[in-house]
């Protein structure tokens, strides 16, 4: 699984898709992420299956991810999974992920969440068997679902993409995660924007002469977490990319460190039981 992989939250449109994914292909990327919610992997799909043989890359190349929408939790699983396949031309899939603990329409406080999830998650585990789904995780879990999860999985989950960022670290999740065997991928590294004029960020971006999105990338990257980056800029595309060729310094990782404080800018699963 690529370090990196291009986001697509929000992004929806043939044309912009495709340039996008042009521009991604062409600096380096080879992981793209998109869900069943995001309404674009029927786009992603066709646009693949034009790019790759223009950057002389095959699928075998690629690592794609999608996701289990919120809807169709339990029964409806393995059918959306399909369904996310037919979207995007494939025969299988990279990674496939539990988007949400909660069900669409029920009470984040509802019994029915976690008897739904264990239904989602044996599903998921047949077409791993399979080898319809390579590889299956989370999205959005908090460490009680995970260990809720490892109870009774038959399948341990490869992947958890939660919110990590220098304001919200995280460190006993990452750690227990890291003892389950399981790698974190960071969403939100940017803050959705808002860490970009943060004193300490640019201070630090300053020193290093990159950029403040660089560096917060960067930041996760050396401390073992994988990060997703987003944007319809075609040089934001290529900058975010660009996060390989320098180094943080023990001191300075531990400066963005110290701007945890619990923030969260995406919403956040903990009252799902």
């Amino acid at each position: 699984m690529p370090h990196i992989g291009l986001g697509t939250f929000r992004i929806q449109g043939y044309s912009t898709i495709y340039s996008i994914l042009d521009v991604a292909l062409r600096c380096g990327y080879r992981s793209t992420d998109t869900a069943a919610v995001y309404s674009n992997e029927a786009d992603i799909g066709k646009a693949l299956k034009e790019l790759l043989p223009l950057h002389g890359l095959t699928c075998q190349d690629i690592f794609l991810t999608s996701k289990l929408a919120l809807r169709d939790h339990g029964e409806e699983a393995e059918g959306a999974a399909q369904r996310s396949l037919q979207a995007l031309d494939l025969d299988y899939l990279d990674l496939y992920l539990n988007h949400w603990p909660g069900i669409e329409g029920w009470k984040s406080d509802d019994l029915v969440n976690p008897e739904c999830r264990r239904q989602s998650w044996e599903a998921l585990e047949k077409m791993n068997s399979a080898g319809i789904l390579s590889s299956t995780g989370m999205s959005n879990f908090t460490e009680e679902h995970l260990k809720e999860l490892l109870t009774m999985c038959q399948v341990r989950p490869a992947v958890l993409q939660v919110e990590y960022q220098s304001e919200l670290v995280q460190w006993d999740f990452l750690s227990f995660c890291r003892s389950a065997g399981i790698h974190l991928q960071a969403n939100t590294s940017l803050g959705s924007g808002h860490l970009i004029p943060q004193q300490e960020v640019q201070a630090v971006a300053a020193k290093y002469n990159q950029t403040a999105s660089q560096v917060l990338l960067c930041w996760a990257l050396q401390r073992e977490v994988g990060v997703i980056s987003k944007s319809t800029n075609p040089e934001r595309i290529v900058e975010n990319f660009q996060v390989f060729d320098f180094e943080l310094s023990p001191q300075d990782l531990e400066k963005l460190d110290a701007m945890q404080c619990e923030k969260h800018y995406c919403w956040g699963p903990k009252g799902v039981v």
